[in-house]
């Protein structure tokens, strides 16, 4: 039988402290006028197309199985399928499994088509005790909380002569989070687009030059009028999601999350103790591989971006030997692809 929490290792990521003392500085009117939209390059593709990116074949066979007018292109023996779903045009790949394949792939999928949005539609491990299987995150935010500052204990790290300075090194620790374990402080991340790119970013307060340009971030926002076309669907979406049930009479229906934050790195997440200290000092709901390397690139490509994550399990619980049997299933990714269908069909209708 299926449990209602079947532990998946899901991932692990890796986090950080905020520095202080150092700033993004505000564009002044001569950066402003330097500003420039970002290039669309069309290598391959220039109709204007949706994007949808999953991480396994099943979750994206979900959506081909829907799609109308398929072509496939092959760009360094990764498969772009065009075509059409739920009356939108759309291209469609694989992201490949981590956060480096995913990446590589997002940005290979911006340079190649003419992306209006993107959409990764797939699975995740639960963040919280509170949240079940079959229930789909719909974050507002994307860390990659992989960048860490690694110090001998957990006083706060002064490499740069005052304690939290991290700027002579290009660094900057994630604000007001306590260290995990021993000395492991988390880091924003430093990324650079056409309407941020003439901003510093660190500056270093001994010399007074500048160290990184563009700006830091803890995080990456989905865009807000996909979150609002998302959250419109909720009532009616989760009345469709396909149950979960433990006994022929003991069954949950999911819900559509939509919750704070989302995490991803490349490291796979099987300790309860780091899960419960992302989930209380990020709030974070899922954690997965690809995510949030997807939402840098798009937010560094200034495409709008969400993502849809049904929970295949609690990320760090104790193993279960149901495990296999659920991944099997396809529940969870029958569940995000209900919500991503059901948001293309009403997304191309949004004026």
């Amino acid at each position: 039988m299926i449990r209602l929490y079947t532990p998946r290792l899901a991932l692990a990521v890796g986090l950080g402290l905020f520095l202080t003392g150092c700033t993004t500085l505000a564009p002044t009117p001569a950066t402003q006028a330097a500003q420039q939209k970002p290039v669309q390059h069309c290598l391959s593709d220039c109709q204007s197309r949706l994007a949808i990116m999953a991480a396994f074949g099943q979750e994206a066979d979900l959506l081909l199985a829907q799609t109308t007018n398929k072509k496939t292109l092959t760009i360094n023996g990764k498969t772009f399928t065009t075509g059409t779903l739920k009356g939108a045009p759309i291209v469609l790949v694989l992201s490949g499994i981590g956060m480096t394949n995913a990446v590589m792939t997002t940005q290979m999928l911006f340079d190649h088509f003419n992306v209006s949005g993107l959409i990764f539609s797939g699975i995740a491990g639960g963040m919280k005790p509170s949240l079940n299987v079959g229930d789909v995150v719909v974050a507002r935010h994307w860390a990659a909380p992989n960048e860490i500052y690694h110090a001998n204990d957990n006083t706060l790290p002064a490499p740069c002569g005052v304690a939290g300075d991290l700027a002579c090194l290009g660094l900057k620790l994630m604000p007001n989070l306590p260290p995990y374990g021993d000395g492991m402080f988390l880091r924003e991340t430093n990324v650079i687009n056409a309407n941020n790119a003439q901003n510093i970013a660190l500056m270093d307060r001994v010399s007074g030059h500048a160290i990184a340009y563009g700006e830091m971030r803890a995080d990456f926002p989905v865009d807000p009028n996909m979150l609002n076309t998302a959250a419109s669907l909720k009532s009616s979406i989760e009345a469709e999601l396909e149950p979960i049930c433990s006994a022929p009479e003991r069954c949950y229906q999911p819900q559509i999350i939509m919750g704070n934050r989302g995490i991803a790195s490349g490291s796979f997440l099987a300790n309860a103790q780091y899960r419960d200290y992302l989930a209380k000092h990020l709030d974070a709901d899922a954690v997965d591989m690809e995510t949030s390397g997807v939402a840098h690139v798009a937010y560094a490509n200034q495409i709008p971006f969400i993502a849809f994550r049904s929970l295949s399990d609690l990320a760090g619980a104790d193993h279960d030997p149901n495990v296999g049997a659920f991944f099997a299933s396809g529940v969870a990714q029958r569940n995000a692809a209900k919500l991503t269908m059901a948001f293309i069909e009403q997304w191309i209708k949004t004026p």
